[in-house]
Formats: structure tokens, C-alpha cells, sequence
């Protein structure tokens, strides 16, 4: 871990050699694939002429190559034999996503991303003892496709991950994986808790909106008023998935007295990006040695898809990310947000989803903006938000609302893990901390003449999990949208829970 914390600190202290150094290396390896010879791989010598010559991607212009990759054919996007898929949807959409998931990327982003984790948190901690104890992992599971005569897999990427760990990890982690593995998630919660509840559990890893549905089973289990009490020697949790934000104060009411340290990461299906490096900040660093090669949109470019190189993005600007991967992913359009904090190093801050957002009114309210509001909106009514999704109400009743209000609003539905005394007063301070963190939105609620103050549903405890639950979106990676520009999302949790606009 010592070394490795060098080599950490090399990629730091020389970032874009160590890119040109990974951008000449995926040229190379793919120069004689399909998608190599199709682009004249082997005449690219810098990426100024890669980015002129390969356009951009996204999952639906490359998934025609990845669907004859999962059916056996191979040398197609990357050099080496893929027969393993990351599946994934982002949210609950319902077309899923097949990454593919080389034996490169999973040695050398994913697996090299879970060690460096553990070297970061030590280098911060040495007094540790994580590994006097079990680490327990929460993930997905993973299937066998069969086509004609030729089998490829696909799954969760931690399950994947999980599935290929050497032997001795698992004499570090809880539970076994014949459990760890299950498909049927709520089988799963139980037999986790109950496996798990006696071992010596120093580290938890896995998304917060699940970790938390786990951990409170393990709680109704054992009997016990807090985490610390079933596993007194638990050290840290490494999380990552979703925006920790809303969810960080009901682990710590959760965990109980005593010290847990919180760790974030940057990983998903297409690969691993960052992690956080320092003990007081939740910044993240872009990992720039795993195989992957970025580029960077600006977002407020408006139709302007240009990407810039890293060695050209400024602090305080939304980047849409771009990546090639040694996955075999080339310009993909991963469809998240960063903003840098700085530059040297290149450390940032996730700020949403280039899907995900509010703008039906002009208004271009990110997932940020509604977080930081959300928080805010916590802090002063004392309440806290377990899980939430937010659509437009359109003007002139033009959604499921017949109240003929002449301009539109957001509808917020959430669910609170502790409801505030007063959701008149949660509503007033969410609306007033999107007008102190939007100037579009601020300008757009202006004496009500476009949006009216936000309509703020209650929702019963378990509606969000339900929902998820009937589209078998359970576990794994599956997470609620949280901004939406229609109203798919929220009219189906409405219909579920027999609500109406007019409640």
C-alpha cells in the first residue's frame, strides 16, 4: 500500500503524461479490432485527431456492438476475449444497460479501485484496524445468457467483482458468497443479516439507499438500538452510488456512539473514476491510472458537443464526462456531471445526471441545487429525507392536476425517515435555498408568475422501495430518479399509492 501511495502521488504530481501515457496505451491495444480498423486506430497519434476522427457515443450507438460481443463474436470493440457484462439501467429505466467488463478493466480499474480505497483510508488512518475483522460488501447478482452454443454472463458489477476475487478475500469479507450473491434481494436481507450479526464486521461497503434498507433489518434482527452495539469495533463506510448527502445523518442517528469514518467513491458499471483522498473533505480524485482516458463537455455550451482534454478544465464549471476505456467503451458518453474543485490535483465534485434535471420551466435545476436545498431545508425543521423524486406540474393543468393554476410547479415526493413538525415551513425553506443556490429558478418563482411554490407530498415509509420492488429493481445498482422533466416516475408512485393531484 506504501508504494502504491507513490505511484498515487505520481499521477498527482504528473497528470497528463500519465493520460497521454493510457491514451497512447488503448490506441495500441485496439489498433486491430473492428472499431480499431473502422476508425484507422493505427494513424491516431494524438487526441486532438482521435477526437476529430471517433464521434461521440453513447450506449445506444455502441450496444449493436456490444449485443454481437455477448453473443460470442470477439477482437470487435477491445483485443481480448469479453464473455462478462455489467448490467445496468442508471435509474429504473427499463432498458437495460450491458457493459462490457474485459479482464483488463476489472484488473486494472475495478479491483485496482477497490485496493486503492483501502490504501487511501490506511495512509489516512494508520492507527487502523480493519483487517483485525470482516469487511461486508452489499451487491447485486449475476445471470448466465445463453445464445445458440455460446454463453456469456452478465450482473451487477459488484457481483462480478465479487465473483472474481481471489480465494484468500474471502477470509475478509461477510458473507459468503453463496448468500452475497442471491438474485432475490429481500431472501438476501435476511440471510445477510442474520450470517453477518455475529462476525467481527470493521468496514461496510455498498450503496447508501440499500446499506440503509440492510442495516436496519440487522437492527430489527438483533434487537439491538444501534449498529455500534452489533458491531462495536465497525471502523469505516465505503460508499458511493448515490449522493450521501440525504442520507448521512440517519446513518449517524444508525451507527450509534462512537467514531464511524465515511469514505466516498466514484464507481459504476463503465468503470471506476475516483475516490476521496483526504480525511475532511468529500472531494474526490480522479483516478488517472486505471485505464481509462478522459475527456470533458462543457455543459453550458448549450448544442455545443465539444469535448476539451483535462488539461484545459477550469474549477467551478459543469463538465459533462467522456471515456475510453480499456473496457472497450471509446468517447462514451458516460451521462454524469462533475465540477472540478482543483486542478492540481484534479480533485471534484459529482453534480448530477445530464438527464436527470429540472427544465421544463427554464429553470435548470440540477440534482446539486435540489441536494444542497434539501439539506438545508433538514437542518432548519430538524427532519430527515429518506428517499425523494421530483417532476413538473405543468401549467394550465396539463398534467394529472385539474386545478387550472395558470403557472406550473415542482412535485416533490418524499419520504422522511423523520418528518418535520411542520411541512409548511419544510416547503418555505426548500423554496427559499433554490432561489439562494438558482438564479433561474429564483427569477422563474418571482411573484408566481411561472412556478408557484413547490407541492411537497408525504409519502408513506416503504413507497420508494415498494415501487422499485414492483418493476424488479431491487439491490444492485437500481436507483430512484431524482429530477425528471415528464412525469412518468411520479405518476406511477402516485398510482400506486392511490393519491391524486387534488389530495
Amino acid at each position: 500500500m506504501t508504494k502504491r501511495m507513490h505511484q498515487i502521488e505520481l499521477f498527482m504530481k504528473y497528470p497528463h503524461e500519465v493520460q497521454n501515457e493510457w491514451f497512447r496505451k488503448l490506441m495500441d491495444s485496439a489498433k486491430d479490432t473492428e472499431w480499431g480498423k473502422k476508425f484507422s486506430f493505427r494513424s491516431i497519434d494524438t487526441p486532438e485527431r482521435f477526437a476529430n476522427r471517433v464521434p461521440l457515443q453513447d450506449y445506444e450507438t455502441m450496444s449493436p456492438y456490444i449485443e454481437r460481443i455477448r453473443r460470442g463474436e470477439q477482437n470487435i470493440l477491445w483485443n481480448t476475449d469479453i464473455k462478462w457484462f455489467a448490467k445496468s439501467s442508471g435509474t429504473t429505466n427499463d432498458k437495460s444497460k450491458f457493459i462490457p467488463v474485459s479482464n483488463e478493466s476489472l484488473e486494472e480499474c475495478h479491483f485496482k479501485g477497490g485496493k486503492d480505497m483501502v490504501a487511501v483510508y490506511c495512509n489516512n488512518y494508520p492507527e487502523t484496524e480493519i483487517f483485525t475483522g470482516k469487511n461486508l460488501a452489499l451487491g447485486g447478482s449475476h445471470n448466465t445468457d445463453s445464445f445458440d452454443n455460446y454463453e456469456s454472463f452478465h450482473g451487477d458489477v459488484s457481483a462480478i467483482i465479487m465473483k472474481h476475487l481471489p480465494l484468500w478475500a474471502e477470509f475478509l469479507r461477510s458473507p459468503e458468497l453463496s448468500i452475497a450473491l442471491l438474485s432475490n434481494f429481500e431472501e438476501k436481507l435476511d440471510k445477510m443479516a442474520s450470517a453477518t450479526m455475529a462476525e467481527n464486521v470493521t468496514s461496510i461497503a455498498g450503496v447508501p439507499s440499500w446499506m440503509n434498507v440492510l442495516l436496519k433489518r440487522i437492527l430489527e434482527i438483533s434487537g439491538k438500538k444501534n449498529i455500534k452495539e452489533v458491531w462495536p469495533n465497525l471502523e469505516v463506510y465505503f460508499h458511493g452510488g448515490v449522493n450521501f448527502s440525504p442520507y448521512k445523518d440517519n446513518f449517524k442517528q444508525m451507527f450509534g456512539k462512537g467514531i464511524v469514518h465515511y469514505l466516498e467513491i466514484y464507481n459504476a458499471s463503465e468503470g471506476f473514476f475516483g475516490l476521496q483522498d483526504q480525511k475532511k473533505s468529500s472531494e474526490m480524485l480522479l483516478m488517472l491510472d486505471y485505464g481509462i482516458y478522459y475527456e470533458f463537455i462543457p455543459v453550458n455550451n448549450g448544442q455545443d458537443r465539444k469535448t476539451i482534454p483535462l488539461s484545459e478544465v477550469k474549477t467551478g464549471n459543469n463538465y459533462a464526462m467522456v471515456i475510453s476505456t480499456n473496457g472497450g467503451l471509446w468517447r462514451y458518453q458516460l451521462g454524469d456531471t462533475i465540477r472540478f474543485t482543483s486542478t492540481n490535483p484534479y480533485r471534484f465534485r459529482i453534480t448530477g445526471r445530464t438527464k436527470h434535471f429540472l427544465n421544463a420551466f427554464g429553470e435548470e435545476v440540477i440534482i446539486e441545487n435540489a441536494e444542497k436545498a434539501l439539506k438545508i431545508a433538514c437542518e432548519k425543521s430538524e427532519s430527515i429525507v429518506k428517499e425523494y423524486t421530483v417532476a413538473p406540474v405543468f401549467m394550465n393543468g396539463l398534467s394529472a392536476s385539474s386545478s387550472g393554476e395558470i403557472s406550473g410547479a415542482h412535485e416533490w415526493l418524499i419520504e422522511f425517515e423523520k418528518n418535520p413538525d411542520d411541512l409548511g415551513y419544510f416547503t418555505e425553506v426548500l423554496d427559499n435555498a433554490l432561489k439562494s443556490l438558482n438564479s433561474d429558478y429564483e427569477a422563474k418563482r418571482f411573484n408566481n408568475f411561472v412556478l408557484r411554490a413547490p407541492l411537497i407530498r408525504q409519502m408513506r415509509e416503504g413507497t420508494f422501495y415498494n415501487w422499485l420492488k414492483e418493476k424488479n429493481k431491487l439491490g444492485g445498482q437500481n436507483k430512484i430518479p431524482r429530477l425528471s422533466n415528464e412525469r412518468k416516475y411520479v405518476e406511477e408512485i402516485l398510482q400506486m399509492t392511490n393519491c391524486s393531484n387534488n389530495e
